[in-house]
């Protein structure tokens, strides 16, 4: 199933998208896409309504996929090739940050530049969804916890991150930096995670494509892992790192200014489109 969320701001309706391409509001049956209604049994319950016997939503503002998310958790250098382009080596443990949920947005949204920002950057991610509590779970079962996939924009600033001193978390959390969508796809449309392209254009130029195959540590392998350190709670989302083809390893990098568009998206998950703007 590819669920989402449509509607303005704070009055997002829950939905899916039908096979036709339809978008089938579910707010009879769901309170949102998060929570309850993403666990195995909350999907379940999805998955056995007649997609046609749902009101038909007109196109509309896309929403993030995911409601009320508790934590996003972002891995750092987990592409061995992206790693090498900002001259960083692959670290024997996952990398982990966190960025602010505050920072989610919808997948279309415009994506705001920060005040006396020089150098905000982009990174299409494979974001994992986690649909039931998880605790301590070994990687054989890890993706028994996992809701589905989506497309994450890990938008970045490579000053406030990298030459501010302390954590990455300042370059990551600013408002409007982490769009997800446009849908959830649950992970039995998903025959691999680890095998899905992944690309990003700015200005219609491209500037990654890669695949989650190359990938160090894989999905079933971060679940597990974070588990070991904190719960993982439903509609809780990881972003699992970016290939290569960022602004900041380019030579000379390259950073967005206002009135970029970067357009990006993952094979079976869907695209954004994001007008970068400076805020105010």
């Amino acid at each position: 199933m590819k669920l989402l969320r449509v509607g303005e701001v704070g009055k997002e309706k829950p939905a899916l998208l039908d096979s036709d391409g339809k978008i089938r509001d579910l707010s009879a049956h769901v309170a949102d896409i998060g929570g309850e209604a993403i666990s195995p049994a909350g999907l379940a319950k999805i998955a056995a309504l007649d997609p046609k016997s749902l009101p038909e939503l007109a196109e509309g503002r896309l929403g993030a996929c995911v409601a009320d998310t508790g934590k996003f958790i972002c891995i750092g250098l987990n592409f061995s090739d992206h790693a090498a382009e900002t001259g960083a080596t692959v670290p024997p443990e996952p990398i982990i940050f966190m960025k602010a949920t505050s920072a989610i947005v919808g997948p279309n949204d415009n994506v705001l530049i920060p005040r006396g920002s020089e150098k905000t950057d982009w990174e299409v991610e494979l974001g994992v969804v986690i649909g039931k509590t998880a605790k301590y779970v070994s990687e054989a079962d890890a993706l028994d916890y996992v809701a589905g996939y989506c497309v994450s924009h890990d938008v970045s600033e490579r000053a406030f991150q990298t030459e501010r001193s302390g954590q990455w978390t300042k370059g990551k959390s600013c408002d409007t930096f982490g769009p997800i969508g446009p849908w959830l796809v649950t992970k039995d449309e998903v025959a691999d995670p680890q095998n899905l392209g992944m690309w990003l254009k700015v200005n219609g130029k491209t500037m990654q494509n890669g695949s989650t195959k190359t990938m160090v540590y894989g999905v079933a392998f971060l679940v597990s892992y974070l588990s070991q350190f904190m719960s993982l709670h439903p509609g809780d989302v990881i972003s699992t790192g970016t290939p290569p083809g960022v602004g900041m390893g380019m030579k000379p990098p390259q950073y967005l200014k206002p009135g970029d568009v970067v357009e990006l998206g993952m094979e079976g998950l869907g695209s954004q489109r994001q007008t970068f703007q400076a805020d105010a």
